[in-house]
């Protein structure tokens, strides 16, 4: 199965190399959902995330040549949204980053949750919420996978920076996911 959608990468590639307006079509709307709830993870905003995707698409059909066809194409265009998000940050001067989240302990009395009941749509919900430095952070590390290291030098912060941010963004979504899950019982 995973050989047969690789093949259909492939050939959509094809055609949208040889400017093929069907072939993009289908790129677009094969990987639109998932890349617009990425963009929507960042801003939180629905307009926004629907600009950073277009602009992010413009930069995949510009430059689809420099594609390794030995990689992911999605991976590839996921990271091009990734960075496309960021670019829109740091243009806006929005990122907004508290260098010092003091340690505060764990509402353990609050009881431990599995968390096995909550939906996409809601963990989204909760992460839209976050402060956006918070939010940026959370993403390229719990989403994306980059260590703290790359995310500081990406972002233009220290890495202390970087893992206050994430620390900060794990305690409030814990905090507003375990009153979530209060609520439904």
């Amino acid at each position: 199965m995973v050989g047969k959608s690789r093949e259909e990468d492939l050939e959509i590639l094809r055609g949208c190399l040889d400017n093929d307006r069907k072939a993009q079509k289908l790129l677009y709307q094969k990987h639109f959902k998932v890349m617009f709830q990425i963009c929507l993870s960042y801003t939180g905003d629905r307009d926004e995330a629907k600009d950073i995707l277009q602009e992010a698409f413009i930069k995949v059909f510009t430059h689809l040549e420099k594609f390794n066809s030995k990689n992911s194409l999605e991976g590839w265009i996921r990271r091009i949204v990734t960075n496309t998000a960021i670019d829109f940050f740091r243009k806006q001067k929005r990122l907004v980053f508290l260098d010092d989240f003091p340690d505060e302990p764990d509402d353990e009395e609050r009881g431990s949750f599995t968390f096995q009941h909550l939906t996409n749509d809601v963990i989204l919900h909760y992460i839209k919420k976050l402060p956006e430095g918070a939010r940026v952070v959370f993403n390229l590390f719990a989403v994306e996978g980059l260590a703290h290291k790359e995310i500081a030098k990406i972002l233009s912060i220290t890495e202390g920076t970087s893992k206050s941010q994430y620390k900060r963004a794990r305690h409030l979504l814990k905090k507003w996911l375990n009153d979530y899950e209060l609520s439904k019982q």
